[in-house]
């Protein structure tokens, strides 16, 4: 009798045990939804806005060779009114603080290489209309006693005694120890398709040979 009593007690505790014991649940039939890699961020350099005078002045890209480096820049007519343009873009770099950075602009390229070194010509660009240019210099280390040059920071104005403005850049200009930056003329571009023309600023200050109207050629 005792046996079959603490048989019973045991059978007991046990249904007592899976009473208490939590119930398991069910498995969620709806799908995880999958993870999604973060959103890489929008590295594009931004379109710089129309310039008083009606111009905007943008990098194009860099050709690499051998040392040899050669960046196209662009000005594009962005007002309402015929621009005037003939000679050399006028440049100056800085470094990574914004100090300037001692280099001797060459019109032309002739001591760098060949090829950049047509002479200017009149140009009458209408609204929307480009012209195009290019720096060249060499990546070369000369003399191991000087510090190797990189502008980091380009400031164009279209043609000499012009306001300059800052020219944003893919990748630092690295001149090495030459200390040397070719610029070729300005020459025209084909158009390029727009969908949208900007809006110019309003221009400051008394008009200039820049601004001034002129006869459709």
């Amino acid at each position: 009798m005792r046996n079959a009593a603490a048989r019973l007690g045991i059978g007991a505790g046990l249904a007592l045990l899976t009473a208490c014991a939590p119930t398991p649940r069910p498995a969620d039939p709806r799908p995880t939804p999958p993870v999604r890699p973060a959103a890489a961020p929008d590295t594009a350099i931004p379109t710089p806005a129309c310039s008083p005078e009606g111009i905007r002045i943008v990098e194009l890209g860099v050709s690499a060779a051998m040392g040899l480096r050669a960046m196209s820049i662009e000005l594009v007519n962005c007002g309402d009114r015929p621009y005037r343009l003939r000679g050399y873009p006028a440049v100056a770099l800085r470094d990574v603080d914004g100090d300037p950075v001692t280099v001797r602009v060459v019109p032309g390229a002739a001591p760098i290489t060949s090829g950049f070194d047509d002479p200017p010509t009149a140009l009458v660009l209408r609204p929307g209309e480009r012209a195009g240019a290019a720096l060249v210099w060499r990546n070369l280390v000369t003399d191991a006693t000087v510090v190797a040059t990189d502008g980091v920071e380009l400031d164009v104005a279209p043609v000499a005694g012009r306001p300059a403005y800052p020219v944003a850049l893919d990748g630092p200009i690295d001149l090495g120890t030459t200390g040397r930056l070719g610029v070729s003329a300005w020459k025209r571009r084909d158009p390029a398709p727009t969908t949208e023309a900007p809006a110019p600023s309003a221009p400051v200050g008394p008009p200039s040979l820049a601004t001034t109207p002129v006869n459709p050629l």
